[in-house]
């Protein structure tokens, strides 16, 4: 402990998060609402992530609730934001993210396109035609009251003026001007996104221009936002404000002697919080553990760079190349697994650690009420990472299968969930059909009897998964042990039978000398 710290534990950390985030059944939030201005923020780069957030925070919120909380009240307006993220937040909020951040984002997203029109000789002072072509827009978007890229095109041809997007990317191509310049008019605050032409899942939406804004200093936009940072998510080092916030050091440092904040020790490394904040942590957390199923870029997931504390070792599974999470299943403030909807819509779990009975139950009941939420609808993560890609396709490749069990890992399928009685009734059964045939297709004399047979089976049926898995994906893992279905289980059987009598080691045959 360092000398004259308080010191914060994860375990405060973690009962701090069950409560300011909303996750702990007793501290849910009343309304949409409410549960966006407790995070400040939701992610918006993958629509259904909005929802299904809102809906772990409330648990009660449906889908319409969401709603009319962004369309018909406006409670909640979809923006750029910290770290050039869409991000949904609570309109009282949007000056102080705008000033505080998407102001910087917008003159460099306009200096960037600025100098792509120049590039590409569309006009001689590039900078003068965009911003004529950008007020049009805006002035026909006005006079619609809303329209989509397509309908504010044909209202001003120039959009439909042909850039080079991407150019160094080989994603990179020709396309009209149009979603750079909205996106541009957006990050200036000239108009907003609106409803989106699909349903819930949908990422085209509708434009309206946007309404007069209250105007903020940054270093005041700063200050505000800092300190519904560290009240919601702190205490944390500062590196993680930064990280969260996407400003300079220097930016931080301005800002933090703005604030009356008090350094404390996270386990030997230095956090900050607000000093206010402090008393709190005296503060008996009396909060049963808690059970949640979080969508991909789920704030609270992405709330700190540095993870470890809520992450374990389970970083690899969850995140994506360039960092971004993935669905995941949590237990009394800690991520445990993950999880995954198959196309037949059922939700399947897989927990990554041992957490005991009563969370897998728990777990198990929460993605109940998640598939009954989600109804007949579909959520396939805009980022896919390697575990949920693993459970979406391996639940495909089993149901084309044979298989009577799916892994050896749990998986919540609400309604069909076997008990454990069951499980090793499977088990033995197939074990001993399994090694029957391999048995059968071996021939030769053995005396492994009816349970070395079974076992033989069992055995084989892991090795099955692990050829299966290393055929298929090329690399082996944890999770390249696990059970298959029966054609699978009698080759693996064969191969283990096969390996014993070779090397001698079958059960009632001698070495020879």
């Amino acid at each position: 402990m360092r000398t004259g710290m308080r010191l914060v534990s994860p375990a405060q950390r973690r009962a701090r998060l069950a409560v300011r985030h909303h996750l702990a059944p007793a501290a849910r939030a009343g309304s949409v609402a409410g549960a966006v201005a407790g995070m400040i923020a939701l992610h918006g780069t993958d629509p259904a992530s909005v929802y299904l957030a809102a809906w772990a925070r409330t648990g009660s919120a449906d889908k319409a609730d969401v709603e009319h909380a962004l369309y018909t009240e406006r409670a909640l307006v979809r923006m750029l934001g910290m770290r050039r993220t869409v991000f949904v937040v609570p309109a009282a909020l949007v000056p102080v993210i705008q000033a505080s951040c998407t102001d910087q984002i917008a003159e460099r997203l306009r200096r960037q396109l600025t100098q792509v029109v120049q590039g590409a000789g569309i006009a001689p002072d590039a900078a003068t035609w965009l911003k004529d072509v950008g007020e049009a827009t805006v002035r026909a978007l006005a006079a619609r009251g809303s329209a989509t890229g397509a309908e504010l095109a044909r209202e001003e041809p120039r959009l439909r003026t042909q850039i080079v997007d991407a150019a160094d990317n080989p994603y990179g191509g020709s396309v009209n001007l149009t979603s750079r310049l909205l996106t541009l008019l957006s990050a200036e605050g000239l108009i907003v996104r609106g409803r989106p032409r699909g349903g819930w899942t949908s990422t085209q939406f509708a434009w309206s221009a946007a309404g007069a804004r209250a105007e903020l200093s940054a270093a005041e936009a700063r200050a505000e936002l800092a300190r519904r940072w560290l009240f919601a998510f702190g205490p944390a080092p500062v590196s993680d404000l930064q990280w969260w916030t996407g400003w300079t050091a220097g930016q931080v440092k301005q800002t933090l002697a703005r604030l009356q904040v008090t350094e404390v020790d996270l386990g030997g490394a230095t956090g900050i919080m607000l000093t206010a904040d402090k008393p709190a942590l005296d503060e008996a957390a009396a909060v049963p553990p808690w059970p949640a199923l979080l969508p991909a870029l789920d704030p609270t997931a992405m709330g700190w760079r540095d993870r470890a504390w809520y992450v374990g070792d389970h970083a690899q599974a969850l995140f994506d190349r360039s960092g971004n999470i993935g669905p995941t299943a949590w237990w009394d403030g800690r991520i445990v697994g993950g999880w995954a909807q198959r196309k037949d819509g059922e939700i399947v779990v897989r927990l990554l650690e041992d957490t005991g009975a009563e969370a897998a139950a728990a777990i198990a009941d929460e993605a109940q009420r998640l598939r009954a939420w989600i109804g007949s609808g579909r959520v396939t993560p805009r980022f896919r990472t390697p575990l949920e890609r693993e459970l979406t396709e391996e639940q495909a490749r089993l149901s084309r299968s044979t298989a009577v069990f799916a892994d050896n890992a749990y998986i919540a399928q609400p309604g069909k969930n076997k008990s454990m009685v069951t499980f090793i009734i499977v088990l033995i059964i197939i074990g001993l059909i399994a090694g029957l045939i391999a048995r059968l297709l071996l021939p030769g004399r053995d005396s492994l009897g009816i349970l070395g047979t079974i076992v033989l089976g069992i055995v084989g049926s892991f090795i099955g998964g692990f050829l299966q898995n290393l055929i298929e994906y090329h690399h082996v893992s944890i999770h390249s042990f696990h059970t298959v279905g029966i054609i699978g289980s009698i080759i693996g059987a064969f191969v283990l039978l096969l390996l014993l009598r070779v090397t001698g080691m079958e059960p009632g045959r001698r070495r020879r000398r």
